[in-house]
């Protein structure tokens, strides 16, 4: 419930600051994307850099996720496979050295 509460704020705080950042800066600027040419405001602006940055870091957070799982399941697999060795190796009868 505290959780709850607490991220309700901050988003409530994010997005003041958002209105608080877009009537301060009410300019628009000329963005040249190499394929074409468009006027935006400097607000629109910081927020899409900021998403796309978002964006960004979700999918190399993610990238790093899914390596780091598919190594955990190697290495299941190959302890699987180590612990079937071992008891085989245990099972085996002793042979004396005579």
């Amino acid at each position: 419930m505290l959780r709850n509460i607490l991220f309700f704020l901050v988003l409530i705080l994010g997005l003041l600051l958002a209105i608080a950042f877009a009537a301060l800066n009410p300019g628009v600027i000329q963005l040249d994307l190499a394929f074409f040419e468009t006027e935006i405001t400097k607000s629109l602006a910081l927020i899409a850099a900021f998403g796309m940055g978002w964006l960004f870091g979700l999918i190399c957070a993610g990238l790093v996720l899914l390596k780091s799982v598919n190594e955990r399941r190697q290495l299941r697999k190959s302890l699987g496979l180590a612990e079937a060795e071992v008891r085989a190796l245990r099972n085996m009868p002793i042979q004396d050295a005579d």
